[in-house]
């Protein structure tokens, strides 16, 4: 599991992440809602160990995260994370994007990784355009590369940073079928995201951030459809549903 004990997280002066305590269990799909600037990504970056933190504890697997003698690059093996912007390298076709990470990282040789590359292509559905550019494909496909991509590392947990915000309304559905599959298999998932219809019909729980705190978390249907702080209410009347 992932447990986080009261984190508090600056940028100079600013506290963005103002003592927060969360549990997040196996095969659990924890969705963070909130509005811009409330700490839900930076929290993603922080279980990534991405950004530091200036006090409490994050422990992975009862690993911690924020450990000096933590080696982050065997822990992040643990931890696929995909952003809204893809990252893919420009100059790679699919299957080599996918394929890279495995061999750097885990040194797999590379038939190994190139046909482990294909399956992941496959899982999320572009197994037909595994020879083609980044350049080449759709935002909603590039996206799916990007998951592909770090599933490959075969992550035992996925975080996911408001990974529909920067597509066309059309190919938002591709890319959480995507998602709905790796709830379906089992996978932990945890998502900021501003689908509220999503978060609701997917996720096991939901947490709304205010201004750096978790201000209410529950089950998916209770947070959103029956909030129980003001705060809560006043941000889901205004957001798209």
């Amino acid at each position: 599991m992932i447990e986080i004990k009261n984190i508090r997280k600056n940028y100079a002066e600013l506290e963005v992440i103002k003592g927060i305590n969360l549990t997040i269990k196996k095969g659990e799909v924890l969705c963070l809602i909130g509005g811009s600037g409330s700490g839900k990504s930076t929290l993603l970056q922080c279980i990534n160990g991405l950004e530091p933190i200036q006090s409490g504890a994050i422990f992975v697997d009862g690993i911690s995260v924020h450990d000096p003698n933590t080696d982050l690059n065997m822990l992040r093996q643990k931890l696929g994370i995909v952003f809204q912007q893809y990252n893919a390298f420009p100059h790679m076709s699919a299957l080599e994007n996918v394929a890279l990470a495995p061999r750097l990282v885990k040194k797999i040789p590379k038939h190994e990784a190139f046909e482990l590359a294909r399956q992941h292509l496959d899982y999320v559905g572009l197994g037909n355009r595994a020879d083609m550019r980044p350049s080449s494909l759709s935002g909603g496909q590039q996206q799916r590369l990007a998951i592909a991509r770090a599933l490959a590392m075969q992550p035992s947990y996925m975080l996911f940073d408001e990974v529909t915000s920067a597509l066309d309304p059309e190919l938002v559905g591709e890319v959480l079928d995507t998602i709905r599959k790796l709830k379906a298999g089992g996978m932990t998932l945890v998502m900021v995201t501003h689908d509220i219809a999503f978060a609701r019909e997917s996720a096991d729980r939901v947490a709304f951030f205010d201004d750096g705190k978790i201000c209410e978390l529950g089950e998916a249907k209770q947070v959103i459809n029956r909030p129980r702080e003001e705060r809560t209410m006043q941000f889901l009347e205004r957001a798209p549903n």
